[in-house]
């Protein structure tokens, strides 16, 4: 079969630009360095509402303690981050759980590099949820991250593959001011939808969860080279779902089959895995759709599968993007052309009332800039410093400009702090 080589010239300018490389993770800029322990001794805290950055060994595992209430869900989710240029395994990855001070485990969750067998950035959650009958009550629990090698856990070897670096972003869920459902909502409503149709609109991605490009409901297009992983974010009220199918345009040059060429994953606000799709590429074009979540609602958190529990909260979803290095080598370095479609329907309501104020307090929060944002890629800092003055909390703003090919896009991010500083991990 013939395929072909996607060029620069073939996209957008816009698009090419930003798909002209491979481009590094974007941490959080606020991100704290922390040096993890091998053991609980000495474990460092984390402080839910800021984020951490530190670096995992080949072997053996890191430790970090997390001081909880007995009224608060906690989430702390682990994205770890290859060096560039790491061979990747399908069963390459970490492992994350999280204990209390007796040992026992209140979750356990790992995140691979999957059939694609390209090495990109990876996200699993640990998790304390009140009302379980495990890991109840106030005290101290400890975050566990550990890597994954083909055959189980990464081993001491002679020669210690290069460390990954980690970004860990701990939220903290206050309890209900009033008793609510304790089961899941009957009507789960998992029909498919048809996807959107129309002419698409150029939305580059960003390249880190805390740089996510807003999208809302429309059709997209961006390019992307092999390896690269692209981040947005779909701000989704209580009551509301999100359903996006992801396009990998044909090629006319070049042969040959790829698997897992293209990986697409929607997570929650609380970087919760909801689900994922990948697609095999021959060259011509390929659709990976994902199956739709429920409505969101609180008490989704009492469904059994992972898909629909994890849908319990109102906030930003992120969509995830990557292209698998393996194409470079059968269809060329690309960019090639994506294209999202993605649907936001539901009615939506107001959330439920909780008695206390989350880690960070925006994250639970979807304002009316968020969706003017997501309708028009603006990430100026609008939406978010409107959610700090919901919160009650301070704004602060990093600026970033990006100069590519003479396309220049100025980014704003701006996170809510509270004024009072703890002690850290």
């Amino acid at each position: 079969m013939t395929a072909a080589l996607c060029t620069v010239a073939a996209l957008p300018a816009g698009i090419a630009a930003a798909a002209g490389a491979r481009d590094a993770y974007a941490f959080d800029p606020a991100g704290r360095f922390v040096t993890g322990a091998t053991g609980t001794a000495g474990a460092p805290r984390l402080e839910p509402g800021r984020t951490y950055r530190d670096s995992l060994p080949g072997s053996g595992p890191l430790t970090y303690r997390l001081d909880l209430t007995a009224a608060e869900s906690a989430y702390a989710p682990v994205t770890a981050v290859p060096p560039v240029g790491t061979t990747g395994n399908a069963t390459d990855g970490i492992r994350v759980s999280l204990e209390d001070a007796r040992g026992t485990r209140c979750s356990t969750a790992s995140a691979l590099f999957g059939a694609g067998l390209s090495a990109r950035p990876v996200t699993a959650l640990g998790q304390r949820q009140t009302g379980r009958s495990l890991c109840q009550g106030a005290g101290t629990y400890y975050l566990r991250v550990e890597r994954l090698s083909a055959g189980g856990t990464a081993r001491d070897t002679a020669s210690p593959a290069p460390r990954w670096d980690l970004e860990i972003a701990p939220v903290t869920e206050p309890g209900l001011a009033a008793a609510g459902p304790t089961t899941a909502p009957p009507d789960q409503n998992d029909s498919t939808p048809e996807p959107l149709t129309g002419d698409p609109r150029d939305r580059a991605g960003g390249t880190g969860f805390t740089s996510a490009r807003p999208l809302g409901q429309g059709v997209w297009r961006t390019g992307v080279t092999p390896g690269s992983t692209l981040f947005y974010k779909v701000p989704v009220d209580w009551g509301r779902r999100v359903h996006a199918v992801a396009e990998l345009d044909a090629s006319t040059s070049g042969h040959g089959y790829v698997g897992g060429a293209l990986n697409l994953s929607l997570y929650s606000p609380v970087r919760g895995y909801i689900d994922g799709a990948s697609l095999g590429y021959t060259g011509t074009r390929r659709s990976a759709a994902l199956d739709p979540p429920p409505p969101v609602e609180y008490a989704n958190r009492y469904a059994v599968l992972t898909g629909e529990n994890t849908v319990r909260f109102a906030g930003d979803y992120y969509l995830v993007l990557h292209l698998s290095e393996k194409m470079a080598g059968t269809f060329g370095t690309g960019p090639f052309h994506v294209t999202l479609r993605v649907r936001v329907d539901g009615q939506a309501h107001d959330g439920p009332r909780y008695a206390g104020r989350p880690e960070p307090g925006d994250v639970f929060t979807v304002t009316e800039q968020d969706r003017r944002a997501a309708a028009t890629g603006d990430t100026g800092g609008g939406g978010i410093a409107m959610k700090a003055v919901a919160a009650g909390g301070i704004g602060t703003g990093t600026a970033l400009l990006l100069v590519l090919g003479g396309w220049t896009v100025a980014a704003r991010r701006a996170q809510t702090r509270a004024s009072a500083q703890k002690p850290t991990a």
